[in-house]
């Protein structure tokens, strides 16, 4: 608690400038350098000839000179960005353990040089640190520019499936780790000393020797301690619509009243948790800074501030503007917080009735994957669709299978079309999950299609060539034909060239491009009658392309309760999953209620 009141004596010194420096940084951010950056980026895209990246393509994007050099120079922008506001936070946090007062113009007449500073090839490791680095490990300290870099669900979901690749991701993380807290300092040493880039990261792994360990648990405790804050905040704002609504029932008038003062306390607290949780946290590495260069004898380099204007009157219209920042944000997120709550930002009704839940290899969270008892759970749960992949062996059958080797599923060290179906039929492909499984078989696509026409399932089928196969597609698709089971299903490949050759075979057959990267005008990819996107790879434009053409939007593998609310907002049509039970109560819960309703009509209940 002592590190939590030396962190708010520092933020208090220049807590108005701060809060305006930050609503600055994120109303220019949205406005201007989040569509410049995408601009840069289509811009590279255009010059080396991409009208979309796919999987299949981007290796030959990334691949081209032009690319590197564009997507360097876009990189080191982004970190000159992103530089400025850490600079800027560093700087007011440095003046106020000198007890100085700054305005804003002092504050950008420092921060802005010295985020140019990244251009200097001694310097040019930045980008890393603040690109990648640190929001990579989401410890806290990541500036909201970059903060929503993470690694993509499905990546993470393949590497904990496999002990061999999760022990060396996890020592990645862990040395990772060891390298930011070595590097904890060495913003504070670049930005306050003027000190390239190497220079400081040598200081900083000199300064925190010995100290990791203590450093790491004081940062996370704080961390702590400012999430609970905002459970209290958020807390009180609930006892607020309480004892509002006590008063409704008294003055019929104070509704209006009560509402505004709710928005109002709304975004307050949005503005409060979302402009000082960065300060907060580089206050406490600035404390922690100070503290190991007094215990080390180092001297302490305070910055000078840039000379203001001065005048009273100058440093009346400095404040003035701060105000004028700050009521104009609390003013925006209010009005934000009444559309919601008014229906006026919302998920389009079509969308959100429509939206369906296909389990991911059937119900794999609690059966074996691709196996009869898997379809059978998916079907007990409610499964809307059930995704399951398909491979032909050698003797021509199509069977249900994902991986191309059978070891990790059978224990066998066999690839697919190096067997007979005979000899795949007496694998057990169910003890690897469950003693209880032991038996279960690797079944016939023909199997499966004729359960889901038995029992009403509809089949999202993955084709996963090999490049063994003899008339793979036609294979597939005379099955269909001959069950006359067009309705109910759709093929879908992560290689388009397959789905070129569906068509060719049958056009009634409705296909989807599986696709872990899709970026750009993917709509040209015509053999493709809908998309199947990983998540990370969904945004709002994307949805929209997409809709916009009639096509549909299948999000995959989305298996948490945020991703999964997530894709609700962004109205794709279905979601692929391993938690069936979570997305149909997440999708319900979309329909009847959100949280700010919830929270906004306990003023009226």
């Amino acid at each position: 608690m002592k590190k939590i009141g030396q962190v708010l004596s520092l933020l208090r010194v220049n807590w108005r400038t701060m809060a305006g420096f930050e609503m600055l940084y994120k109303i220019v951010s949205w406005t201007i350098f989040t569509p410049l950056f995408w601009g840069m980026f289509n811009l590279i895209l255009s010059l080396t000839g991409y009208a979309y990246l796919t999987k299949e393509n981007i290796l030959s994007f990334l691949g081209n000179p032009l690319t590197l050099l564009g997507l360097l120079v876009l990189f080191v922008c982004m970190a000159v960005y992103t530089m400025i506001d850490i600079g800027a936070i560093l700087f007011l946090l440095d003046q106020s353990a000198q007890g100085k007062r700054v305005h804003l113009t002092q504050t950008l007449r420092f921060a802005v040089p010295n985020g140019l500073r990244v251009f200097h090839r001694k310097n040019i490791l930045v980008a890393f640190v603040v690109l990648f680095l640190i929001p990579f490990l989401n410890l806290g300290v990541a500036p909201g520019y970059v903060s929503s870099i993470s690694v993509p669900e499905f990546i993470l979901d393949f590497i904990c499936g496999y002990w061999y690749l999760l022990l060396p991701f996890v020592a990645l993380l862990l040395g990772m780790s060891v390298l930011l807290l070595r590097w904890l300092y060495a913003f504070h040493y670049f930005s306050l000393e003027a000190c390239s880039f190497r220079q400081a990261r040598r200081k900083s792994a000199a300064l925190s020797r010995n100290h990791k360990c203590k450093d790491w648990l004081v940062l996370f405790g704080v961390q702590m301690v400012v999430a609970v804050l905002y459970l209290l905040l958020i807390l009180a704002g609930v006892f607020l619509a309480v004892a509002l609504a006590s008063l409704m029932t008294r003055w019929e008038w104070f509704g209006i009243v009560s509402s505004s003062v709710v928005w109002v306390f709304l975004a307050v607290s949005f503005l409060v948790t979302s402009s000082l949780a960065l300060p907060f946290s580089y206050g406490c590495i600035s404390i922690l800074f100070y503290q190991h260069k007094r215990e080390h004898g180092e001297e302490i380099v305070h910055v000078q501030a840039p000379l203001g204007r001065g005048g009273k009157g100058w440093r009346r219209g400095m404040h003035l503007l701060e105000g004028v920042l700050l009521a104009a944000s609390v003013a925006c997120c209010s009005f934000y917080f009444y559309c919601v709550y008014n229906n006026k930002i919302e998920i389009p009704v079509e969308y959100a009735h429509t939206m369906e839940v296909t389990a991911h290899r059937g119900a794999s969270r609690a059966y074996p994957e691709n196996t009869m008892a898997a379809f059978a759970g998916a079907k007990e749960l409610g499964a809307d669709w059930v995704e399951l992949d398909v491979q032909q062996s050698r003797d021509g059958a199509i069977i249900v299978m994902h991986d191309t080797s059978f070891r990790r599923t059978a224990g066998v060290g066999k690839q697919v079309w190096e067997l007979d179906y005979e000899e795949i039929r007496k694998l057990d492909a169910g003890s690897f999950f469950g003693p209880e499984f032991a038996g279960e078989h690797i079944p016939l696509l023909q199997e499966v299609v004729e359960y889901a026409r038995r029992n009403g399932l509809k089949l999202n089928i993955e084709m996963k060539p090999s490049g063994h196969e003899t008339d793979f597609e036609k294979t597939v698709v005379d099955l269909i034909a001959a069950e006359h089971f067009w309705d109910q299903c759709v093929i879908t490949s992560q290689v388009y060239e397959v789905l070129e050759n569906v068509k060719a075979c049958d056009e009634r057959i409705e296909t989807v491009y599986v696709m872990s990267l899709a970026y750009g005008d993917i709509n040209q990819l015509t053999a493709a009658d809908h998309f199947s996107i990983e998540a990370t790879s969904i945004t709002e434009k994307l949805v929209a392309d997409v809709h916009g053409t009639g096509k549909q939007l299948y999000a995959w593998t989305v298996n948490t309760e945020e991703n999964i609310n997530r894709m609700i907002a962004l109205n794709v049509d279905h979601i692929i999953t391993d938690d069936v039970t979570l997305a149909k109560e997440c999708i319900y819960l979309s329909k009847t209620s959100d949280l700010m309703t919830e929270y906004i009509k306990l003023l009226q209940d």
